[in-house]
């Protein structure tokens, strides 16, 4: 589980990399302001990522400070991503969309295979599924909304 948002990270940061290099190129039609934008929106979301990795760890025995580390160090690959592109631009961007679908395929595969069984164990299984549909709603709400 690990190993799949570490990987799926990857490619976080490349999206965040080739808007700040189209920001840079100021001919392509983003501004800082875009790409600011899409950077603060990945960190937030980088949250509870690191919480997927961290709790289940936790879970498992591991402590408190190594748990939060795994959890932190997952996303460690983004920043990594985004300078390695911004200096491979042209290379990456007709590849960007595959590597997106790489990275959305990755996160799916991590809740399918690991978060889902476990959500749905113990006396309080519902919570799990109340909170995907919420999430799912706001997500769509915001989708909607800021188009």
């Amino acid at each position: 589980m690990v190993l799949a948002v570490t990987l799926h990270n990857i490619p976080e940061g490349m999206a965040a990399g080739v808007v700040l290099a189209g920001a840079m190129a100021q001919n392509s039609g983003i501004t800082f302001a875009g790409a600011l934008a899409l950077t603060i929106g990945i960190a937030i979301q980088n949250f509870p990522e690191g919480a997927i990795i961290s709790m289940p760890l936790r879970g498992e025995g591991v402590s408190k400070t190594k748990a939060f580390l795994y959890g932190m160090l997952s996303g460690i690959v983004e920043p990594i991503g985004a300078i390695i592109t911004i200096l491979i631009t042209s290379t990456v961007v007709p590849v960007l969309p595959y590597i997106l679908a790489f990275a959305a395929g990755a996160m799916i595969y991590v809740v399918v295979e690991e978060l889902i069984p476990e959500a749905q164990e113990g006396e309080h299984s519902d919570i799990g599924t109340i909170g995907v549909a919420l999430g799912f709603v706001l997500m769509m709400i915001l989708d909607v909304a800021l188009g």
